[in-house]
Parts: C-alpha cells; sequence; structure tokens
C-alpha cells in the first residue's frame, strides 16, 4: 500500500482507536509506530468486541452504497448516457467530492468500509460481470473478430508498458493500468488489473481518468470521422466494417454503444459483439500477466515463481460460461448482472474516496501524454489491424 493511500484511508485512524487502546492492554506506542501499526490495532479492537467487524466496516461500506445508488440512478439518465457518463464514472467522481468533503473524523470511521468495498467487494463485482457475457458472442464475431481483438489488446498493452517506462518514466504500476484500461475495457479493467499490479489508489485513479476522458472524446470523434468517410470515399468502409473497428479500439462498452449506434443497428450489433470478446479476453490477461510478474519479480533465476492466480478472474470466466449454457434463469442473470454493476460503482465510489485531486494533480502530464499516445494508436493501428485482419481472414 502506498504512502499517499495509506495517509488518506487511515487519516487520523489513531484518534478514534487510542481511547480502546488502554482497554485491550495495548502498548502505546504500538498506535503511534506506523501507519501499519494503526492499520493492526484497527484490526485487534474490531475483534475484541462482538460485531465489531461489521460495526466498523459499516460506516464506509454504508458511504459507498449510497454514492453507488446515486451514481446508478444518475448513470441511467439519456441525457447523460449519451456523453457517456455511466455509473462507474459517475460513481467515481461522487466519490472524490466525498473524500474531499468529509471530516477528518468521519473519513476515518469509513476507511476501514471503504478498504473492504475496493478491495474484497471489487472481485464479486467482477465476478458477476461475467453474467453479461457469453461464449457464443465469440462465434458470433467469427476468427476475423477475435484475432483482431486479441492483437488489439496485446499491441496496446505492450506499448504502454514500454512508452510508459521508457518514454515517460511512469511507474510501472501507472502504465500497466493505464494500458490495461485502454486495451480492454476502460474503468472496469483497471479495476480487475489493479490488485494484480498491486497499484495504489491514486495511480488507479489516474488511470481511470485518462481512460475516460480519451474514451469519451473518441465517442464523439469515430461517428464523425465515419460520416466524413462515408461522404469522401463512399463504399470504402461500410456499417460492418466500422462496427468492428468500434468495438475492438473504443475504450468503455457504454461507449461503444454510443459510438457504433450513430452508424446504425448493424454497426451498434457488431460494435457491441466484437467489444464483448474484447471483455472476454480480461481473464486470460490477468494470468498471464500474474505470471508475467511473478517471474519478472523474482529476485533471481533460480528462485521460486509463486504466481498469485487471480481466481476472480476464473470465476469471472466461470460464470460466462454458466451463462453461456442458459441454465439460468432470466430474471436470476438479470439481477445478477445488475447487481455485479452495482458492485463495481460501489468500488468505484470507494476508491474516489480515498483518492485526492491533488494526487492526480501531481500526476502531472506524462499519464496524460502516455494516454493520447495509446488513443492514436488505436485510432492509426487499430485501422491498420483490421484491414491486415479482414484482407487475410475475410
Amino acid at each position: 500500500m502506498g504512502h499517499i493511500e495509506r495517509r488518506v484511508c487511515f487519516l487520523d485512524v489513531r484518534r478514534v482507536l487510542n481511547p480502546l487502546a488502554s482497554v485491550l492492554v495495548v502498548p502505546p506506542t504500538s498506535a503511534h509506530s506506523s501507519p501499519f501499526a494503526a492499520a493492526s490495532l484497527s484490526r485487534q479492537v474490531a475483534g475484541a468486541w462482538p460485531g465489531g467487524w461489521i460495526g466498523g466496516h459499516a460506516p464506509g461500506v454504508l458511504l459507498a452504497t449510497l454514492i453507488a445508488l446515486a451514481a446508478t440512478s444518475l448513470g441511467s439518465l439519456p441525457a447523460l448516457q449519451s456523453r457517456g457518463l455511466g455509473a462507474l464514472t459517475l460513481a467515481i467522481l461522487f466519490g472524490m467530492a466525498a473524500g474531499a468533503l468529509l471530516p477528518a473524523r468521519l473519513d476515518a470511521r469509513a476507511a476501514p468500509g471503504l478498504d473492504l468495498t475496493r478491495q474484497k467487494l471489487l472481485r464479486l463485482g467482477i465476478i458477476l460481470y461475467g453474467l453479461r457475457l457469453t461464449f457464443q458472442d465469440i462465434a458470433a464475431v467469427g476468427a476475423a473478430g477475435l484475432v483482431l481483438d486479441a492483437l488489439v489488446v496485446a499491441s496496446t498493452f505492450g506499448l504502454a508498458c514500454w512508452a510508459g517506462l521508457r518514454l515517460f518514466k511512469l511507474e510501472r504500476g501507472t502504465a500497466m493500468l493505464i494500458g490495461a484500461g485502454s486495451a480492454i475495457c476502460g474503468a472496469a479493467a483497471v479495476l480487475a488489473t489493479q490488485p494484480v499490479v498491486k497499484g495504489r489508489a491514486d495511480q488507479v485513479a489516474v488511470a481511470i481518468a485518462t481512460v475516460v476522458a480519451f474514451g469519451t472524446l473518441s465517442m464523439f470523434l469515430y461517428p464523425l470521422a465515419f460520416a466524413w468517410l462515408q461522404q469522401a470515399w463512399p463504399g470504402l468502409v461500410d456499417a460492418r466494417s466500422y462496427g468492428l473497428f468500434v468495438g475492438a479500439t473504443l475504450h468503455e462498452v457504454a461507449q461503444v454503444v454510443v459510438a457504433g449506434s450513430a452508424a446504425g443497428p448493424q454497426a451498434a450489433d457488431s460494435a457491441v459483439i466484437v467489444k464483448m470478446v474484447r471483455v472476454m479476453m480480461l481473464a486470460p490477461f490477468l494470468i498471464l500477466l500474474s505470471a508475467w510478474l511473478a517471474r519478472k519479480d523474482a529476485p533471481d533465476a533460480g528462485a521460486a515463481r509463486k504466481v498469485a492466480v487471480p481466481w476472480f478472474a476464473v470465476a469471472f470466466v466461470a460464470m460466462a460460461g454458466v451463462n453461456s449454457l442458459g441454465v439460468m434463469p432470466e430474471p436470476l442473470r438479470a439481477a445478477g448482472a445488475a447487481l455485479g454493476m452495482f458492485v463495481l460503482a460501489m468500488a468505484m465510489a470507494a476508491l474516489g474516496a480515498c483518492t485526492r485531486v491533488g494526487a492526480i494533480r501531481r500526476a502531472g502530464a506524462r499519464p496524460l501524454a502516455l494516454a493520447a499516445g495509446l488513443l492514436v494508436w488505436l485510432v492509426a493501428g487499430g485501422a491498420l489491424m483490421g484491414v491486415a485482419v479482414h484482407a487475410l481472414l475475410g
């Protein structure tokens, strides 16, 4: 856990815990030695009283729930959806506002629940997200759509790692989180990748801010570019090809829906299906990334390499498999999918509440420059790869 995150999420925790320290006969120095000691004391206090664990987490979970409710309600408004402002984007914005406005005493009380929400409940949201996908989606796009998605994900993330570390001198976590968000599915991919790369809250917030900003910009530019091409070179790009390009290169699912629908229902259908296949690549991406990081971070070539398998990613694929079989009643599936999105909104709210605008400001212009470069690659490189794949596979 990074310095900024500790400072935010355990702010003034000693003020809350010190009166209880004497009851537990904990040496006074343990509450003052470090933020980690304060966190340890918090866990001791929570375990010492009946219902203490639940009571200690309730304020933060309740805060995240209220923010998620507001974000979900507003995110369903057509006026906001047409501008790419969905529930997840609004949740992190509202969370950041709440974190900035909360008094220090309330901030400290909410910290344990916010940590639980953005770490544990996040995984539940990712798992339930699988109920929105089926393996039949892969068959629908064919080999061309599958290969194009794989090329876009691999090349975009690889470019993000290389350019982020070598050109822009970013921290590895920041570069990887921006790359995952740009390559796969925006904010949801950033959240899912955070436990694997052990990214700090400020790194996650910076990554989400960049992919949301440039994804929203692309959502408006793609339809304009398609209309211009239709006038300048009629027949060069048809609705289906445009839909494949949108689904393979645009960041968020909501943005894909908006940009694809601008060219008609055929383009929208193609765009959404290709995007869903791209989202399904999240699970193998996380497993491969975890294995690569375990190997890279090994102290020496002969050291034991422990791969931290992200089991929530495996469960995500399993949930998509259950959905593919059609054995789950539709009302139950719809309820599970809706719950998954709401839990993800809670995680975004908790993340925002544990982040300060100053942390994003201190990141500077380099993360934005990396995200802008990745957008150029998605547009130009995605178009070139699409032409090549179409020529080879049809």
